[in-house]
């Protein structure tokens, strides 16, 4: 295996759902099964302390997210899976970095300024809601990252401004000691076809938009919920265009060329929209029932993801707490 470390991160907001899976999770767990680098996997408790202020909501969100990943099969022999909150070198090495890092770089951040511009919108004051987690957040974000050197951070397009903040803050540190000492970390973006599952509406599958398919639902409900696919009013003996249908676009995600030419050709021949739901379904069933059973047997034993959890952290903690004795003694607190 390459010494070289991967880092992935888990922001627990509940259930993921089916664009997350083929955009993040899957993606992230053939890599981790390639053994080419050595796989962090870490559950950004913290992060979502921004916006989740009830205890049992984060505590229960926590342990889904952890079920999904290693439903979805994430190996725990193979890479190492930890909270955030677990590792208080973190939060240590947050603070430090915080006197490393411009106000201007925090204030061109994506997320605030989207807060800031919706706020402006609106005629409200332009900080209305948002809070010093918010503002400050990429740098946490950086803290997560250098804390154990991370050298490769796969990461969607829009997450790609906070790999570059990282390395400006990590080269703001190393200039002022005039030392190599943090990797400058490497963003790798998703690309292909699995880049982005277009949600129920035909935009980026989301929970803001509420136009996601949580992955791991009851069949029932899974179906029901495919059927809210939005389609036009072309009648079911119609001929129809695959590459101009949401559905069929959904359906490649999950399925064959081979079953993808078969549904064209229906397409083609005319097919009704309950039938091209039918079969969307079908393939998207297969896919996240294994899934589905193993993710109900987890949530009945969270003794086992705490485990889990558990173990990971004493792993990552002996690395953290070296590094951050290092960091201490660069700077002068520690002798």
């Amino acid at each position: 295996m390459s010494s070289k470390i991967c880092l992935t991160g888990i922001k627990p907001t509940g259930m993921p759902h089916l664009g997350n899976y083929m955009g993040a999770i899957k993606p992230a767990i053939d890599t981790a099964n390639k053994g080419e680098f050595k796989g962090y996997y870490f559950i950004a408790d913290y992060h979502s302390l921004i916006t989740i202020h009830d205890g049992n909501q984060l505590r229960s969100d926590i342990r889904e997210v952890a079920a999904a990943w290693l439903a979805s099969g994430l190996d725990p022999k193979k890479v190492v899976l930890y909270k955030q909150s677990d590792i208080p070198e973190i939060l240590e090495l947050n603070w430090i970095l915080n006197c490393f890092t411009a106000k201007g770089l925090m204030n061109r951040a994506h997320a605030y300024k989207a807060s800031v511009q919706s706020n402006t919108e609106a005629g409200r004051d332009e900080d209305q809601g948002v809070n010093l987690g918010l503002f400050t957040y990429p740098i946490l974000m950086a803290a997560d990252i250098l804390h154990i050197n991370s050298d490769i951070v796969p990461v969607g397009e829009d997450q790609l401004q906070h790999i570059e903040i990282a390395r400006d803050i990590a080269s703001s540190f190393n200039h002022s000691y005039k030392k190599d000492f943090f990797n400058l970390p490497k963003a790798i973006i998703a690309d292909g076809e699995n880049k982005l599952l277009p949600g129920l509406d035909g935009r980026k599958m989301s929970k803001s938009y509420n136009n996601h398919i949580p992955l791991l639902l009851p069949e029932k409900k899974l179906q029901k919920t495919i059927n809210k696919i939005v389609t036009d009013s072309t009648g079911p003996e119609e001929a129809k265009d695959p590459n101009d249908s949401l559905i069929f676009d959904m359906y490649k995600f999950f399925s064959s060329k081979e079953e993808q030419n078969e549904l064209a050709k229906r397409f083609r021949d005319g097919i009704g929209w309950g039938h091209a739901k039918a079969e969307l379904f079908n393939v998207v069933n297969r896919e996240v029932a294994p899934i589905r059973a193993e993710y109900e047997k987890l949530l009945a034993d969270p003794g086992y993801i705490d485990s889990v959890l558990k173990d990971g952290a004493d792993s990552v903690r002996e690395i953290s707490s070296r590094k951050l004795l290092e960091i201490k003694k660069i700077i002068g607190v520690s002798s």
